[in-house]
C-alpha cells in the first residue's frame, strides 16, 4: 500500500509542456479551412447533478446528462473568400433564406454517394462533416487526436472592411460548430 501513495511513483515521467501553437485542425467538408486554421479548441464538458431534497442541506448526486461546449475555430480569409463562402454556403444550404431548393440542391451537390437502394430519397450526410484536432508534439508529429463526428455550423462571424486602416492586419473569421459527440484518442 506504501508503494502507490509514494511520492516517487508519483512523479510525471514526461516533463514536456503542451503547447497552444502546437496543433493542426482538419474538417473533411471544407478542405480550404484547414490550411488558413489560427484557432481551434477542445469543447468543455459537464455532468449535471440531481440534487435530493431534505429538511437541513440539499444533497447533490452524480447526474446522467453530459452537456458539451460548442467547437469554435478561427481562420485567416483568403483572398477571394473562398474559405468564408464554403462555411456561409454550407449555413445556407441548411436555413435555406430565400427557397426550399436551396436546401435541396445544396444537399444534392454535397451528398457524395446515391442513396441506399435507390430512389428519390437523398441522404443528409452532406449536411454534416467529422473533423479532427490534432495535438503535435514539439516536433510537429500528432501524438492525441480530438475527433469530432457529425459537426454543422450554427455560426459564422462577419467581416469588417476600412479604409481607416494604418497597418495591414488580414482578415479573420470564426465559426462555432455543434456536433454529435467528439473522443479523444492517444496515438
Amino acid at each position: 500500500m506504501t508503494t502507490e501513495t509514494s511520492p516517487l511513483n508519483r512523479q510525471p515521467t514526461k516533463l514536456d509542456y503542451n503547447s497552444p501553437t502546437q496543433f493542426r485542425f482538419m474538417i473533411n467538408q471544407l478542405p480550404k479551412v484547414q490550411f488558413f486554421t489560427t484557432a481551434a479548441n477542445i469543447p468543455d464538458i459537464s455532468l449535471g447533478e440531481v440534487v435530493i431534497p431534505t429538511p437541513f442541506k440539499q444533497i447533490p448526486i452524480l447526474g446522467d446528462q453530459l452537456t458539451f461546449g460548442n467547437l469554435d475555430v478561427s481562420f485567416i480569409v483568403d483572398e477571394y473568400l473562398e474559405n468564408y463562402i464554403s462555411i456561409h454556403d454550407w449555413l445556407l444550404g441548411i436555413g435555406f433564406p430565400k427557397s426550399k431548393s436551396q436546401f435541396s440542391t445544396f444537399r444534392d451537390t454535397t451528398t457524395n454517394s446515391p442513396p441506399v437502394g435507390g430512389g428519390n430519397i437523398t441522404s443528409d450526410r452532406g449536411m454534416y462533416s467529422d473533423a479532427t484536432l490534432s495535438i503535435l508534439s514539439n516536433k510537429n508529429n500528432p501524438i492525441v487526436e480530438v475527433r469530432f463526428s457529425d459537426i454543422f455550423p450554427v455560426a459564422l462571424s462577419g467581416l469588417s472592411f476600412s479604409q481607416d486602416a494604418t497597418d495591414v492586419t488580414y482578415q479573420t473569421a470564426q465559426i462555432v460548430f455543434k456536433y454529435k459527440l467528439y473522443e479523444i484518442v492517444t496515438l
